[in-house]
Formats: C-alpha cells, sequence, structure tokens
C-alpha cells in the first residue's frame, strides 16, 4: 500500500510539472498572439473573427464530456510538441548566435 502511494504521489507530481511547463508556454505564446492581432486589427473590424469565435465556442459547448476529455488529451499533446520544437528552434538559434 506505501508503494502504491508513493508511485501515486509522484505520477501526480510529474503531471503537475508537466502541466505547469504546457501553461507556461501557452501564456507566452498567448501573450505574443494578442500583441499581434492588436497590432493587425487595430483600426479594423473584427466581427468576422468574433463570430467565429462564437461559433466555436458553442460547438465546444455542445460536446459530450467523454469527446471533451478526448479533444484536451489532443490539444494538450500537440501544445506540448508545438512547445518542444518552438523551444528547440530558440535554442539552435541561440547556439548559432553564440558561435558568431
Amino acid at each position: 500500500m506505501a508503494n502504491f502511494l508513493k508511485n501515486a504521489f509522484k505520477d501526480m507530481k510529474e503531471s503537475a510539472k508537466a502541466q505547469h511547463e504546457v501553461d507556461k508556454a501557452e501564456f507566452k505564446a498567448a501573450k505574443a498572439e494578442a500583441k499581434a492581432n492588436f497590432e493587425e486589427n487595430r483600426g479594423h473590424n473584427t466581427y468576422a473573427k468574433a463570430k467565429a469565435d462564437a461559433k466555436k465556442s458553442w460547438d465546444d459547448a455542445h460536446m459530450t464530456p467523454s469527446q471533451r476529455a478526448a479533444k484536451m488529451q489532443e490539444e494538450r499533446a500537440a501544445k506540448t510538441a508545438e512547445a518542444k520544437a518552438r523551444t528547440e528552434a530558440a535554442n539552435a538559434r541561440y547556439e548559432a548566435a553564440k558561435k558568431k
């Protein structure tokens, strides 16, 4: 029983660390996207974007819990892979700049 609890808490700790990394990467991406969206839409009508966002929200609200969980799992895996790719690209740029 003691090993079971140790393993359970270890898994929870690793999961929390992984989710924290995803959250940090998502925050940085969201911040950059917000800045870009602001500059792109400055002085323009954004009705079409608002309508598309509303449709997405409507579709998300009408999912079953199992569909929502599966979709969230897929999104998490994709976000983690994307964040890793961005990190690798940034590290490669850093190394290239460091060699100059």
